[in-house]
């Protein structure tokens, strides 16, 4: 009888790892309907009109819906954009993130320089490396910057 005691704990246990990872899975599956926003510093009438969407997001006019919002508090307009159908599950695994091969990167840097474009009228990039050689120290940030640049973040 004593052993027994010892198995509910661990069934419990077991079926909250199981909830858990079900609800983790349902997540990830509504993650796909997320909208990506990037506040932009200009008025709604200067961003666009809800219809047509700026550039570069214009390029994906067939694939996404956008939406352009004024933000909270006056501080500038949202502009949101997420693909029409979802994208497939393999797309999105972190092989093909760190491979460039998730397509929500494109649309993240389709944003970020719809933003550059809006504020500052031209896309800023960052400079060449500062040395003709290539170093150890060198390698390494040109890898991290390839890196930043699919979905601006490491």
């Amino acid at each position: 009888m004593k052993k027994l005691w010892w198995a509910v704990p661990v069934a419990a246990a077991g079926a909250v790892a199981a909830r858990r990872s079900l609800s983790a899975r349902r997540a990830d599956e509504r993650a796909d309907d997320r909208w990506l926003t990037v506040t932009v510093n200009l008025p709604p009438t200067d961003v666009g009109s809800e219809g047509k969407p700026p550039p570069p997001l214009d390029d994906l006019a067939e694939r996404i819906d956008v939406q352009i919002r004024p933000a909270p508090g006056d501080r500038g307009t949202e502009l949101a954009a997420r693909f029409k159908e979802p994208v497939p599950a393999a797309s999105t695994s972190v092989p093909a993130r760190l491979a460039g091969q998730d397509p929500r990167q494109e649309l993240r840097r389709a944003l970020r320089d719809a933003k550059s474009l809006l504020e500052a009228g031209e896309v800023l990039r960052p400079d060449a490396p500062p040395t003709t050689r290539p170093t150890p120290g060198g390698k390494l940030v040109e890898v991290f910057t390839r890196r930043s640049g699919g979905e601006g973040v490491l």
